[in-house]
């Protein structure tokens, strides 16, 4: 099989039959509505010992997201929401707030 043969293949077969990973992060609706319950809709926390997250870089979010799943940054509440968090679910989290004004 030549180098372009198998190029296009793979190709198709990452078109056509996309990863579990990313399909999981297509629809985070829910996801966000949990985060908005101490985060706040517009990512603005009500509670002074809530971090805002509207504007945040997106790879801080992502980094920390990851921390919480791995517990490398131990709080009970984030390792539990986070447990079931693929990376690509969480990447589109980060990417959601980090899109937020401040």
């Amino acid at each position: 099989m030549t180098l372009m043969r198998v190029s296009t293949s793979l190709l198709l077969s990452t078109l056509l039959f996309p990863t579990a990973e990313s399909a999981q992060a297509g629809d985070l609706s829910e996801v966000l509505t949990q985060c908005a319950a101490c985060h706040g809709v517009d990512g603005i926390a009500k509670s002074a010992d809530v971090p805002h997250l509207a504007g945040q870089q997106q790879l801080y979010l992502f980094n920390q997201i990851k921390a919480f799943r791995s517990g490398a940054r131990p709080h009970k509440e984030m390792r539990y929401m986070s447990r079931q968090l693929s990376d690509a679910e969480m990447r589109e989290i980060a990417r959601h707030y980090a899109a937020m004004p401040r």
